[in-house]
């Protein structure tokens, strides 16, 4: 379902966020095909899959979009709280690592990314209720 057009302001910094979130894994590939091959593949996936949401974004206005948006970034911030807390297979050395500058500005914009795709969703099924009379 295609959303309101007030949404088209928050396509910006939604795609922002996203095309950010692509940039800072990315930069983060090399270190982790070599530390744990899989966390490497995973951060090329979300990598690839945040700039593919931040083009769809920009091109359609659609729930889907949004909302996949919002669960990818919330995916990555829920990955990165279980790396520093319970840590993963073959990166216990990031346990404890909260401070950690790339991971805390991408959970930033990772984060943001859910709260302007949470907005616009919430907008939407705002505007669709039946208003009383």
């Amino acid at each position: 379902m295609a959303l309101h057009d007030s949404t088209s302001i928050l396509r910006w910094p939604a795609a922002a966020c996203l095309a950010a979130t692509a940039a800072i894994h990315m930069t983060l590939v090399p270190d982790h095909l070599r530390e744990a091959p899989y966390a490497g593949a995973l951060f090329i996936a979300l990598s690839a899959a945040a700039l593919a949401g931040a083009l769809l974004i920009m091109a359609v206005d659609h729930q889907l979009v949004w909302t996949g948006a919002a669960a990818l970034c919330l995916a990555a911030v829920i990955s990165y709280v279980l790396s520093r807390s319970v840590g993963l297979p073959s990166m216990s050395d990031d346990v404890g690592d909260w401070l950690n500058r790339l991971g805390m500005a991408a959970v930033a914009c990772e984060a943001a990314a859910v709260m302007i795709c949470s907005v616009v969703l919430w907008q939407a099924h705002a505007d669709r209720r039946p208003r009383m009379a």
